[in-house]
């Protein structure tokens, strides 16, 4: 090979690698101008619908930062979606996160968001009066290894009941919130572990009858269902994160101070969404079965996992390191 084409084959090369080199700075640079944020369609995940509605993340994130937003009908999307970089940030369940966490701790908890808004419904047909009426009996949750399934072993573990994959009786049956209407009128399903406003929706729309109120289901008011998730990616990244943090917390306080504005909000939100309209009466009383907060209850998240391990949806219990909440605390001084 002479020395002409030598040289010019190793300045192609050397080109090829500028070029790619700048491909990559090029889609770091992409990423780190975008926040992707995840939430589900209902009432639960109401601090991070205000935060958008009200531009609350669009104020702390500055005008350099683009947002984009992802929604999902449950924790395991939720959670994959985070893994495939589809969602840098958002709230979901706590069962999912720890799920993932004892897997791969690059997952972490840096706020609370909700409190409650789970109830535990029999469907008019079941026969069902109290908790222990449940053996025997098939019982909707949102998805395998949903908090709602958590907080069901939890109230059966009450009643010395189990699910039918741990030895016991009770069947679960996984059904995304919005078709449980359907399995109660259709007598597939004799009960769901819910959260708001699937589960005033069941007991006014499909003769539901509430068989456990959000202050009585697994941990009551303490219980921590709906939190805000991150990787550790985004954790790092101080500046962002601190940015949606202090949007989040301004909505968490929005809906302390204006919660019937926050929840025309909602109804405006989820209609344009799904274009679907939730009447005003059923979402006051759902609205009052919640307590909006950043905090989190650690002993109940590691009881959550003590469940997940008994329930073989995990092999260890240790969720050292899933909780975070150095940035938050900055904001709130809690």
């Amino acid at each position: 090979m002479n020395k002409k084409l030598l040289g010019m084959l190793i300045s192609i090369v050397v080109l090829v690698g500028i070029l790619s080199g700048c491909g990559k700075k090029d889609a770091a640079e992409a990423d780190k101008n975008e926040v992707k944020i995840g939430y589900f369609p209902n009432l639960t995940h109401i601090a991070t619908i205000i935060g958008l509605e009200n531009n609350y993340f669009a104020e702390e994130f500055g005008e350099d930062i683009k947002i984009s937003t992802k929604t999902v009908s449950n924790g395991g999307l939720f959670m994959e979606a985070m893994a495939t970089d589809s969602i840098d940030i958002g709230t979901v369940g706590p069962g999912p996160v720890i799920n993932y966490f004892v897997k791969d701790p690059k997952y972490h908890i840096v706020s609370g968001a909700v409190n409650g808004g789970a109830v535990l419904v029999a469907s008019g047909h079941s026969g069902i009066n109290e908790l222990a009426d449940l053996d025997g009996k098939k019982v909707a949750i949102p998805v395998i290894g949903s908090t709602q399934d958590i907080m069901l072993r939890k109230a059966l573990q009450e009643v010395d009941l189990k699910a039918k994959t741990n030895g016991g009786t009770v069947d679960l049956f996984a059904a995304a919130p919005a078709d449980t209407a359907t399995l109660f009128i259709q007598k597939s399903v004799d009960a769901a572990a819910t959260q708001e406003p699937w589960g005033y929706i069941l007991q006014n729309q499909a003769g539901g009858k509430l068989l456990l109120d959000w202050e009585d289901f697994a941990w009551g008011k303490e219980s921590t269902n709906t939190v805000v998730a991150t990787s550790e990616g985004f954790l790092q990244n101080k500046e962002l994160l601190t940015a949606y943090l202090k949007a989040h917390a301004r909505a968490v306080q929005f809906v302390r101070d204006e919660p019937e504005e926050a929840q025309a909000l909602v109804v405006k939100h989820i209609k344009e969404l799904t274009g679907k309209e939730l009447d005003k009466a059923e979402l006051e009383a759902a609205f009052s079965r919640i307590e909006v907060t950043t905090e989190v209850n650690e002993e109940v998240l590691q009881e959550m996992a003590d469940i997940s391990q008994e329930a073989d949806y995990i092999k260890t219990n240790d969720i050292d390191g899933l909780i975070d909440l150095n940035a938050l605390k900055g904001i709130t001084g809690k």
